[in-house]
């Protein structure tokens, strides 16, 4: 049986990142079934072959666990201070639910439940619950505000999934949730451009000159000394601890002598943003995260029509109409890109699409699709999951280089 492992971020009501929901699927669906089991061993030797912490960022973590895990003490993986048990509502039936509950509540662990069902029987679980999380995917339901208001009155937190629209997120912000989780807030739609419109014009002509077929150095080196951002981000990078250079860099010229082309052509649409922890930055991780999951499994697809460098630009320029507020078609008529790679951007038919739809349905867990799109690209399903966990660890390792100041800079 095959099990699939993915984080999806979680916001507070000022919509800052303060968790991920570790998602896992099986192909069961049973309350009590014997290959929970599996599952629980799946979990376990997840988190024995991973920086449980690395991956997490250092953020709380929810995951959703059966009564089978919750009898076997697999929440004990985890620090009781970071952990978040997400129970279905539908284990509350369960005689023995207020006994499980309140056992991990003494030890120190939170506890969410997906729904809730104020009514009598189910009163006396209340103390042991902290958080209760209300689907929003369908903000016209009538019911939410209700469950809202209750949980509200009985001094719960409120965690609203499913936001997936603008009208859910407003939605749940008037009803007071404390948590946002969704695909309109994981993509943070809501400041998209603020950071894109001072760079535009020298982002693209930066992004021209290193995707030509020979790339002119002294020309980089031109565009990137016209802009001090990019300078600075640049500099920045290339002084960070990563490098470990015996001596401070401080023109733009001897940055690029070290970091050569191809890892600028990696780096440099990420080192275009300054790190502020604003909401936009998750959506540039999202896009750098994308870019190296894409090159990596492109290179177990058959007969894959793009190269590497143009298969990391795929996942890389996925967001572009986010950040540029306009339709990807729009954003990539701006790029010197092969018709291949435009289809794939623009979500035609072919290899390259299929691709990139692989990476965001993974993201999203639709566990279903992501299924019939690996077998549609020959792909085995153990290298799409060990390539996702590399590549989460990967972008985790070069964003907290960026954090390290430079100052002092030279241009040319």
């Amino acid at each position: 049986m095959e099990t699939h492992i993915v984080r999806a971020p979680i916001l507070d009501k000022n919509l800052k990142l303060v968790a991920y929901e570790l998602v896992y699927y099986q192909d069961a669906s049973t309350l009590y079934n014997q290959r929970d089991t599996h599952v629980a061993n799946t979990i376990v030797s997840f988190f024995a072959g991973v920086d449980a912490g690395g991956f997490f960022e250092g953020k709380d973590c929810f995951l959703t666990f059966t009564p089978n895990l919750l009898m076997k003490d697999i929440p004990k993986i985890f620090d009781e201070k970071k952990l978040v048990i997400q129970i279905e509502e539908n284990i509350l039936i369960n005689p023995d639910a207020k006994a499980i509950l309140n056992r991990y509540k003494k030890d120190g662990y939170r506890i969410a439940v997906l729904g809730f069902d104020f009514n009598k029987r189910y009163l006396d679980l209340l103390p042991d619950i902290d958080i209760i999380k209300a689907d929003f995917s369908d903000p016209k339901t009538e019911s939410l505000g209700v469950l809202c208001k209750l949980a509200k009155n009985f001094g719960k937190k409120l965690a609203a999934y499913g936001i997936n629209s603008l009208e859910s997120k407003e939605l749940a912000l008037s009803y007071g949730c404390d948590y946002l989780q969704g695909d309109s807030v994981s993509v943070m739609v809501t400041t998209k451009v603020h950071k894109m419109n001072y760079l535009q014009s020298n982002f693209f002509r930066l992004m021209g000159s290193i995707t030509k077929e020979i790339p002119e150095f002294d020309e980089i080196a031109k565009i990137i000394s016209m802009d001090v951002t990019l300078s600075f981000s640049l500099l920045k990078m290339v002084n960070s601890s990563y490098f470990a250079l015996p001596n401070r860099i401080s023109s733009v010229k001897q940055a690029l002598t070290i970091l050569g082309l191809g890892q600028l052509k990696q780096w440099i649409y990420l080192l275009s943003f300054s790190d502020d922890g604003g909401v936009t930055d998750q959506l540039i991780k999202q896009s750098f995260l994308r870019a190296v999951f894409c090159q990596e499994v492109s290179q177990y697809i058959n007969n894959f029509p793009i190269s590497r460098p143009e298969t990391y630009l795929l996942g890389m320029f996925s967001t572009l109409g986010l950040l540029l507020d306009v339709p990807v078609k729009d954003a990539v008529e701006e790029l010197p890109l092969t018709t291949e790679l435009k289809k794939g951007l623009t979500g035609d038919d072919g290899d390259c699409a299929d691709l990139l739809k692989l990476c965001i349905l993974y993201e999203k867990g639709k566990w279903s699709k992501v299924a019939s799109t690996i077998q549609k690209l020959g792909l085995q399903e153990d290298v799409v999951k060990s390539k996702y966990m590399e590549a989460i660890d990967y972008v985790n390792g070069i964003w907290s280089e960026l954090s390290v100041p430079s100052a002092g800079i030279e241009y040319l």
